[in-house]
């Protein structure tokens, strides 16, 4: 949700929760009214059978169905890039603890683009690519989509948190 602004650019509301029945699948839907212009936002979500794994994995064994790889690099992009590569680095005000946990969504959030390559294959399909920015963030740089620089960002991601956790 948080990466579907409303209409009028705000990404905050107060949704309300429940847990719905849509044929064979269960279903979760957030509702809530933008305070930016009042409009109602909605999101549904089907659920998966099986259980979700723990945070910050994002989820199961699948590519995702709702964030497109391009949505996922940019949140891993974010986390990574609030956090010093040294953590020595850190100001008095910044917690340990939460730069490692971004890290750890970082290091997540590429595991989920690399989910979207399938096997034998050397990069992101260009179909994979379902949201406006995911889509332009691949079309701008296609070259950040092939496995070997995922690989290689996920496991400059992973140096980084093994500096934090150790």
């Amino acid at each position: 949700m948080d990466l579907n602004p409303c209409r009028c650019g705000e990404l905050e509301f107060e949704p309300r929760h429940w847990l719905g029945q849509h044929g064979e699948h269960l279903v979760t839907t957030y509702e809530g009214e933008c305070p930016g212009c009042g409009a109602t936002r909605r999101f549904e979500f089907q659920l998966a059978s099986d259980m979700p794994p723990a945070p910050p994995t994002f989820g199961g064994e699948q590519a995702s169905q709702l964030i497109d790889p391009g949505q996922f690099l940019w949140v891993a992009e974010q986390f990574a890039s609030s956090v010093p590569a040294d953590p020595a680095e850190l100001t008095p005000s910044e917690s340990r603890e939460e730069a490692q946990e971004a890290l750890e969504t970082a290091v997540a959030a590429v595991e989920e683009v690399l989910k979207f390559i399938p096997d034998g294959a050397d990069s992101v399909p260009e179909e994979t690519f379902t949201a406006p920015e995911g889509w332009m963030l691949h079309h701008q740089e296609p070259g950040r989509f092939q496995r070997y620089r995922l690989e290689a960002v996920l496991e400059a991601y992973r140096e980084g948190l093994a500096a934090y956790s150790g």
